[in-house]
């Protein structure tokens, strides 16, 4: 039994005798067990807590997300359940809320938030940059659509978040490879630059894309890329950085590269300085 079981109802049919129980399995949550030696995942997490519902709850939030194949989500973070019980296991967060038929079903099995509804909850709650970083990543991955996402939320007009869930969406874009370029992005936006476009194509000679930009504005011909420590600590991938910087620059675009040590203030002044040079031209 690698996954998450209930152990009452593995006693009581007979797949497992209470000694075993005892020795090879240890509870994660109230009455749900799994191999001591497995360190449990986000996913086998979510699972037990589901689980420990009686497979009552609905699965919400990140860990709805996670179910939805969305990247760059910590393993850690609490499991959300949309139901009415009150005492969570540690890192359960349960909560009575409004849900309609329409706004859940199943992935692998499993009751999950659907990608709208998950989005919903995602966008109106903590810090406003954490929500739209959550979006994105929900986003790439789903395709959800901002206005069936509004639509949803005209039938809970009394929820609490509302203002910054269209605030969020206002800003969410699946183009984003990860939270860093949503940082970087939102930094850019906040700094009172136009809205960039995400993954924007460079077209080899025979017109099909050879690359595609972190962001930037296309009528300047003005890129911004958050460069991970991969680009510096790989040598085949920073061969292929420098092929490629060539490349781009050669078609007639300029790139404004930042990492993790660069402050924002530097960024947006050099952005600025670049906007400047190129709109003089």
């Amino acid at each position: 039994m690698k996954q998450p079981f209930i152990g009452s109802e593995a006693l009581a049919v007979g797949d497992i005798r209470r000694h075993e129980l005892r020795t090879h399995y240890r509870a994660i949550m109230p009455d749900v067990y799994l191999e001591k030696r497995v360190q449990p995942s986000l996913r086998q997490r979510t699972v037990a807590a589901w689980l420990w519902s009686r497979r009552e709850a609905v699965i919400a939030g990140v860990a709805a997300s996670a179910m939805h194949r969305a990247k760059w989500i910590d393993d850690d973070v609490p499991v959300e359940l949309i139901w009415r019980n009150a005492r969570a296991p540690e890192r359960v967060v349960t909560r009575h809320q409004l849900l309609t038929a329409n706004e859940f079903g199943r992935v692998d099995g499993l009751p999950v938030t659907t990608p709208e509804r998950t989005a919903f909850d995602l966008g109106r709650r903590g810090v406003l940059n954490r929500a739209v970083a959550q979006l994105d990543a929900l986003a790439a991955a789903t395709d959800f659509k901002v206005n069936d996402v509004f639509e949803l939320a005209g039938a809970h007009r009394h929820t609490r978040g509302l203002r910054q869930l269209e605030t969020a969406l206002d800003l969410v874009d699946g183009g984003a490879q990860s939270p860093k370029e949503t940082w970087l992005r939102l930094l850019l936006i906040n700094a009172g630059f136009p809205k960039p476009r995400t993954q924007i194509p460079v077209l080899s000679a025979d017109g099909f894309p050879r690359y595609f930009l972190d962001m930037g504005w296309e009528d300047i011909r003005l890129a911004v890329e958050y460069d991970g420590e991969q680009h510096w600590t790989d040598p085949r991938q920073y061969a292929t950085d420098v092929e490629r910087q060539e490349y781009v620059a050669k078609v007639g675009w300029t790139v404004i590269r930042v990492v993790s040590q660069h402050r924002a203030r530097d960024v947006v002044r050099r952005v600025q300085h670049a906007r400047d040079a190129l709109t003089l031209r």
